[in-house]
């Protein structure tokens, strides 16, 4: 069995097995099968232990097959089903089972004793709209089975949306249905898709679990907006907690107010130090809590007394630590609640806002103000990820490390995201959710908004013991999780730094509106490469129409390449990216413009110039500084006649850097202009992000 119908089997005793013929009598089936075959609720695989046989045409051959099905059989043998043979060259599978995180998820793919073998299946999450089929069927990798195949008629689309939708139905209106499987689906000659072979499993409907309670966005986002903070357990010892914190704060230049506590007392880099936070002379918005976990408890009721309703709790020593954590978080957070205090973590690496330039975290890494919003359930890799927006210029709205979300999850954050009108997008690290529904539901309505792109840790493609049924062995918990995503509309990365060049692109460029792409290069060999990772993330590479090639004829020379990718020939020329780039966004056959190595030429320059200065005494200084400057010039007027043709004509420019230093960016801000200019190290970088806004593009344009 899998781990979804083994915790199924958790809560299921017994479970019953309907037979093929009551599967198909419950599932109505759209095609009855044309077979003999063995009838038993525990002949499951009847293929495999030789219970089916087909294309008998006398008594004799339908006797002689049923002795055989009786003997393969034996006493689990209940009966015999018998129906007209029904041919077809592609087998299909669909089917239903339900995950404890998501509920009901239905699925689809190649069918047939390859099932499992090729594993080409995919999932979404029921109830199913038109589009989330569509997508189904999209996805596989077979998909070209369904068109006209060797003589028979393509698979009809409509009777195939209606099978799984149907599926998707009969979970929800039966909630002791825990798995459905029909394999082959059978696609005819004539492109009817026929349920050959149907099985269905029921037993007592899935236990309802308990969740965390929501918490309303205004408390969450007021945890980002404190006038005073409280540090209850200030420490005056670097590398402790307790002063890290303090110091970022302080030094982040946060403007409210600030007090310590420490049963000590006496002061702490010059400022008071109050023995309990009911001494504290001032109102405190958010209390940032290091002391050990053991006396986290003992704060309750001196935070309810000074009216205290914000506890960011730093402290370890929780559910991360095994079951006597996990009693200890469980204890703390009822006693939190009853008093009417809101717990952000614990075990979390804190939380900044530039915005106010409050930055309470355990790295002193302090990003600009921006439009990202960023939640990490790893503190040491939000760390990270602000870093990295630090060095690249990237905007941070607001960042969290969640820690164990004792009380404030993940869901919490994306419902606080979709009605907080500086986030326009949102980075999210994550390992787990709380409530895999809820996360769905919220996920997807954010989504609809503002893009989420999400990188999930502890992903396994480990396999799982066979199942009871083919849809049971096929799922496992990326899988789902995957389609989850989809489904919510969710930009899902693989790497850390796909979620910064994700986060780049969605804040800094307008969305591509189709994916066409038109390229250019100063150089050929990074142009053919655009192209061919282009070609590779379902872009496309459209030829050039003839009033872009007149207009390119007129500034470069003769034996330019006349096709998309526009190689500049390595021209010195400035003003011609600038005209070819106005040519290109005003040309409606392209959709969106990559241009590379036109910024970063002045690196190159520079070095030319270290060695003339070396190698040549006479060429003047003067001279060799003007022409650094002339490049500096030109690529900051570059950069601005970008962002001035995006607001113009709305399609997004990606550019590739021929060098970068320390001092350059990945993002660069033009005066007042909404959108930025963009830059990556590599092509792939480009291709893989603009790929991944063409994908948002679609889902919010359903």
């Amino acid at each position: 069995m899998t781990k979804y119908a083994a915790k199924n089997s958790e809560l299921i005793n017994p479970k019953t097995v309907l037979t093929e013929f009551e599967s198909k009598q419950f599932l109505e089936p759209y095609g009855i099968p044309v077979v003999l075959k063995g009838l038993g609720k525990q002949l499951l695989h009847k293929t495999e232990s030789r219970l089916v046989h087909l294309n008998l045409h006398d008594g004799a051959s339908v006797e002689a097959a049923a002795r055989d099905i009786e003997k393969n059989a034996g006493d689990k043998l209940e009966g015999f089903l018998v129906q007209p043979f029904v041919a077809g060259k592609r087998e299909l599978v669909a089917g239903m089972f339900r995950d404890p995180q998501y509920g009901p998820v239905v699925m689809f793919g190649l069918g047939g004793i390859f099932t499992e073998a090729l594993s080409d299946v995919s999932f979404r999450l029921a109830p199913l709209s038109e589009s989330d089929v569509e997508d189904m069927v999209s996805e596989i990798h077979s998909k070209k089975l369904l068109g006209p195949f060797r003589g028979e008629a393509a698979v009809d689309q409509n009777l195939l949306i209606r099978t799984l939708m149907g599926i998707s139905q009969a979970a929800l209106d039966h909630p002791d249905v825990l798995e459905i499987d029909i394999n082959p689906l059978l696609a005819t000659a004539e492109g009817r898709p026929v349920a050959v072979d149907a099985l269905v499993i029921k037993g007592e409907p899935q236990v309802q679990k308990t969740y965390t309670p929501p918490v309303d966005p205004r408390i969450v986002g007021g945890l980002f907006y404190p006038r005073s903070v409280a540090f209850v357990g200030a420490s005056g010892r670097m590398g402790k907690w307790g002063y890290t914190l303090l110091t970022n704060t302080i030094g982040g230049g946060f403007i409210g107010e600030i007090y310590l506590v420490n049963p000590k007392g006496g002061t702490i880099a010059g400022r008071p130090v109050y023995q309990s936070v009911k001494d504290i002379p001032g109102r405190v918005d958010v209390a940032v809590v290091t002391v050990p976990a053991s006396a986290v408890p003992d704060l309750i009721p001196e935070f309810k007394e000074k009216g205290i309703v914000n506890m960011l709790l730093i402290a370890s020593g929780f559910a991360e630590t095994g079951e006597d954590g996990t009693r200890k978080e469980k204890e703390l957070v009822e006693l939190a609640r009853a008093n009417g205090i809101y717990i952000l973590g614990p075990n979390t690496m804190g939380i900044c806002n530039p915005h106010i330039n409050f930055y309470c975290t355990g790295s002193h890494v302090r990003p600009k103000r921006g439009s990202t919003s960023v939640v990490a359930q790893s503190g040491n890799m939000g760390n990270q990820l602000l870093a990295f927006a630090e060095l690249q210029g990237i905007g941070i709205r607001g960042f969290s490390g969640s820690g164990n979300e004792a009380m404030i999850t993940i869901e919490d954050y994306l419902d606080t995201f979709y009605v907080d009108p500086l986030t326009n997008t949102v980075m999210l690290y994550i390992e787990s959710v709380k409530n895999g529904r809820r996360f769905f539901e919220s996920a997807k309505k954010l989504s609809k908004e503002k893009p989420v792109i999400l990188l999930k840790g502890g992903q396994t493609k480990a396999g799982n013991k066979a199942a009871s049924s083919h849809t049971g062995a096929l799922s496992s918990d990326y899988r789902v999780f995957n389609a989850v995503c989809k489904q919510a509309g969710i930009v899902k990365v693989e790497k850390p730094m796909e979620l910064l060049d994700l986060s780049a692109a969605f804040s800094s460029l307008p969305l591509p509106r189709g994916k066409r792409v038109a390229i250019m290069t100063l150089g050929g060999g990074w142009g053919v490469v655009a192209a061919d990772l282009c070609e590779a993330y379902g872009l496309e590479v459209p030829e050039l129409n003839k009033e872009i090639i007149d207009i390119v004829n007129n500034i470069l020379p003769p034996y330019w390449s006349r096709s998309n990718p526009i190689d500049l020939v390595g021209e010195n020329d400035l003003s011609i990216p600038v005209t070819v780039m106005e040519a290109l966004m005003k040309w409606d056959g392209c959709d969106a413009v990559i241009n590379l190595g036109i910024v970063g030429r002045r690196h190159m320059v520079s070095r030319l110039a270290d060695s003339v200065r070396i190698s040549d005494p006479t060429c003047p200084e003067d001279f060799l500084k003007k022409v650094n400057h002339g490049l500096d010039d030109f690529e900051d007027k570059y950069i601005h006649h970008i962002v001035s043709l995006m607001e113009t004509h709305q399609k997004p420019v990606l550019g590739v850097s021929m060098l970068k230093d320390e001092k350059d960016r990945t993002v660069y801000s033009v005066g007042d202009f909404k959108y930025k200019g963009l830059f990556f190290p590599t092509p792939e970088q480009a291709v893989i992000s603009l790929s991944k806004m063409y994908e948002y593009y679609r889902f919010v344009c359903r």
